[in-house]
Order: C-alpha cells, then structure tokens, then sequence
C-alpha cells in the first residue's frame, strides 16, 4: 500500500497537474488552496442539512464537485502539456449556478437592507461559506491578473458566493427565522 506522505513537498514546494514544480505560497496554490476551503466549508453546511433542507443539500453536494472541479482547473496552467486532460469550470456551469439562485431566492423576501451574517446553524455556516468563497474570488482574480487563467472559473466563482448568500436566506426561511437588517452607525 502506497503510503500518504511523499516527502516531495518538504522542501516547500507542491507539484501542478503536469509535473510543474511550485513554491507552496505561488498565486495559483494559494487560488485552489481557497476553493478546497471552501469545499470545506460547504461541507460543514451538508453536515448540517436535514429533512426540511433536502434540496439545499443536494445543490450542496453538486457545489462541492464542482469545487473539486475548479481545483483541478487551477491545478493545471493553460500552458501545460496536460492541459487537455482536465475539465474546466464552463459557462454551462455558470448557467447552472444561475439557475440555481433563481430557485432557491425564488421565495425568499425581497432585500430592503443589508443583512447580517447568521440565524439558524445551516445559515450560519453557509455564510462562512460565502466569505470562504469571496476570499477565494479575491486570490482567483489576483491569480488572473498575473496568469492566464480559465474566466469562466472567476465568474463561477462569483455566482457561488452569491448562490451560498441566497441558500443562507432560504434556510432561516425554512426554520422560520428572520433576517436581522443591517443598521449602521447613527
């Protein structure tokens, strides 16, 4: 049985899909370091789905493969001779997410403020879900400000985090808890 540990990477630096050797803190280790963070953090939001939340945890769970899926988009530079042999985030993907807001805010009330971050356990954890996600958007477009990189992995990207706010509102909708408006400062 191969062993889990390689030792490859002691020296500080990780392996690309394709062979290329990385500093472990590169743009684009740092970019799919976010979306397994995320991934993360939306599986603690399916570990906390139950009955009531059944569709919100199906969506959960196609979510997280098409997190696996940016990874491996990030993983593998345009330019790399293994470049054909990984799927990317496509705009058909994007489409998906955007179907998918439209379903779940469906019948969510409509927003008149800004709501704070919270309610219900699955709310909860899907909002930090939602600013995993942005801070993986943010290190995405770091990444293709410098790099070429797939732009259909950035706008998905952007879709998820708001897919994951309007699932937040569903779930305390679905619990019967209300959103709590921002009121700023006097």
């Amino acid at each position: 049985m191969a062993k889990l540990y390689t030792r490859t990477g002691d020296d500080g630096s990780t392996g690309l899909f394709g062979g290329d050797r990385v500093s472990k803190h590169s743009l684009r280790v740092t970019a799919y370091g976010h979306a397994d963070e995320t991934n993360a953090t939306v599986g603690m939001a399916v570990a906390s789905c139950g009955d009531v939340e059944s569709r919100l945890r199906e969506i959960l769970l196609s979510i997280q493969s098409r997190l696996f899926d940016l990874g491996a988009d990030l993983a593998t530079p345009h330019d790399s001779p293994h470049a054909d042999k990984v799927g990317r985030i496509t705009a058909d993907m994007v489409a998906q997410a955007e179907r998918w807001i439209d379903e779940v805010d469906g019948d969510n009330a409509p927003m008149t403020s800004f709501v704070l971050p919270g309610g219900c356990e699955l709310a909860s954890r899907l909002h930090l879900a939602r600013t995993v996600c942005r801070r993986c958007e943010r290190s995405l477009s770091d990444l293709a400000s410098r790099e070429p990189c797939n732009e259909q992995a950035l706008i998905w990207v952007n879709r998820l985090s708001d897919l994951l706010f309007a699932m937040a509102r569903a779930a305390n909708r679905l619990h019967g808890v209300e959103d709590i408006p921002w009121h700023p400062a006097d």
